[in-house]
C-alpha cells in the first residue's frame, strides 16, 4: 500500500494534546503555579484534570512511533536519522532550560540537577525532583531521546513481522502496557510516596511512568498501528468513536489505581484516534484537524510544550498572590495566549531556521524535504 508522507490531521491533533499538558500543569496547586484563592475550587480543578497530563505525554510517545514509521525514508540511514532528530528537538530544549533557569530553576536546582537535565539525562534516575529538575515537562524530551535512538533498530525488525500477525504483536504491546503498572506495585516498594500525595511511590512512579525503556512500549505501539494501517490490516472505527472512547477514557481512569490511570486505561482509545486521523488522511476524507489554524498550531506546539510552564511559573511570580476565580480564569487564558505567542516566535524565528538549514548535508537531495514535525 502506498501511502502518503504527510499527515495533516495529525500535526493539527498535537496542539489539542499539549493543551492538555497546559490545563494539567496549570491546574496544580503550588505555590509557584496556582492563582486561584477559592481553595475549594482549585481542589476541584486539580481533581478533574489529574489524568490530562499524562494523557498529553502518552498520546506524544504513540504519536510519535507512528509518524516515524509512516514518514521512515527507505534509504535512509541512522546517521542521517540521528541528526534530522538532533537539529530538530535539541535547540529548542536547550533555549528551554535556559529560560527555565533564568525565571525559576536556578535559585534551588542542584548544580548535578541542572547538568543531566541539560543533556536529557534526568529521566534515567530514581529519584522524583531529578526526574522533575528545571522545565519539568522536559523529562519527556529525555525519553524521546531514548526512542529515537532505539529506532533505526526497531524498525527493521517491525517490517519483518508477517502483515497477519501484526495485531497479535499489538495486543500484546498493549498486554505490556498493562502489566507496567502491576509490576511497579507488587515488585517494588511502597514509600516513599510521591510528593502531592499520589497513590504510588517514587521508585514505581519512576519505573512505571519516567523510565525510558518501558515507556518505549508506547512509541513501539505507534509503530507497529502505523505498519498495520499502511498494510491496510488495521480496523478503523473512525474518528468520531475514537475521539468519543477517548473521552470516555479520561473519567474512567480516576477510578482504578493510580498507575494504571495513568497510562493503561488511556492506551487503546489513544492508539484508536492516532490510526483513525492517519486512516482518514490516507483515503483522502481528511478531518477538520487538517485545517491550516489546526496545522499552524500542532507545527508551534513542540514549542509550546516546552514553554508553557516557564509561562505558568513566570506569571505566578510576577503577579505575586492568588486571585479571585473570574480573574483567576482570565489569568489562565492569558498566559495560554502568552506561551502560544512564544512558542510561535520561537517556531518562526529559531526552530524552523535551523531546521531547514542543518537537518541534512546540502549535498543531500533529501534536505529540500521537510522534515517531519517533533512529537513530544
Amino acid at each position: 500500500m502506498t501511502h502518503p508522507a504527510r499527515l495533516p490531521s495529525l500535526t493539527g491533533l498535537r496542539f489539542p494534546a499539549a493543551l492538555l499538558v497546559f490545563v494539567y500543569h496549570a491546574s496544580l496547586q503550588l505555590p509557584s503555579t496556582t492563582l486561584f484563592t477559592d481553595q475549594t475550587l482549585a481542589a476541584h480543578y486539580a481533581t478533574a484534570a489529574a489524568q490530562l497530563g499524562a494523557l498529553g505525554v502518552t498520546f506524544f510517545f504513540v504519536l510519535s512511533g507512528f509518524v516515524l514509521t509512516w514518514s521512515a525514508r527507505e534509504r535512509d540511514t541512522p546517521g542521517a536519522f540521528w541528526r534530522r532528530r538532533l537539529v530538530k528537538i535539541y535547540p529548542n530544549y536547550v533555549v528551554a532550560w535556559v529560560l527555565a533557569m533564568v525565571v525559576f530553576a536556578a535559585a534551588y536546582t542542584p548544580a548535578g540537577q541542572a547538568t543531566l537535565n541539560l543533556f536529557m539525562l534526568q529521566v534515567w534516575v530514581p529519584d522524583f525532583f531529578t526526574n522533575l529538575s528545571v522545565n519539568p515537562p522536559s523529562w519527556s524530551l529525555g525519553t524521546e531521546a531514548f526512542f529515537y535512538a532505539a529506532f533505526p533498530l526497531l524498525l527493521p525488525l517491525v517490517n519483518r513481522i508477517r502483515a497477519e500477525r501484526l495485531k497479535y504483536w499489538i495486543a500484546a504491546t498493549v498486554a505490556g502496557v498493562v502489566a507496567t503498572p502491576a509490576l511497579a506495585y507488587a515488585l517494588l516498594p511502597d514509600a516513599p510516596g510521591v510528593p502531592g500525595g499520589w497513590a504510588a511511590s517514587e521508585s514505581q512512579y519512576w519505573f512505571a511512568y519516567f523510565l525510558p525503556p518501558v515507556r518505549l512500549l508506547d512509541f513501539a505501539l505507534g509503530i507497529l498501528v502505523a505498519r498495520a494501517v499502511a498494510l491496510g490490516r488495521w480496523r478503523d472505527i473512525g474518528l468520531g468513536w475514537s475521539a468519543l472512547l477517548l473521552a470516555v477514557s479520561v473519567p474512567l481512569a480516576s477510578f482504578v489505581p493510580y498507575l494504571y490511570g495513568q497510562r493503561a486505561v488511556t492506551i487503546v482509545p489513544i492508539a484508536l484516534l492516532v490510526a483513525a486521523a492517519a486512516s482518514a488522511d490516507a483515503s483522502g476524507r481528511g478531518t477538520w484537524f487538517a485545517a491550516r489554524p489546526a496545522r499552524w498550531l500542532g507545527e508551534v506546539s513542540f514549542a509550546f510544550y516546552l514553554l508553557h510552564f516557564i509561562v505558568i511559573t513566570g506569571g505566578r511570580t510576577l503577579l505575586g498572590r492568588t486571585f479571585p476565580t473570574p480573574a483567576a480564569i482570565g489569568l489562565i487564558l492569558a498566559e495560554l495566549l502568552v506561551a502560544t505567542a512564544a512558542a510561535a516566535a520561537l517556531y518562526t524565528w529559531f526552530e524552523r531556521p535551523i531546521t531547514r538549514r542543518f537537518s541534512a548535508p546540502r549535498r543531500d537531495p533529501a534536505a529540500a524535504t521537510p522534515a517531519p514535525q517533533p512529537v513530544h
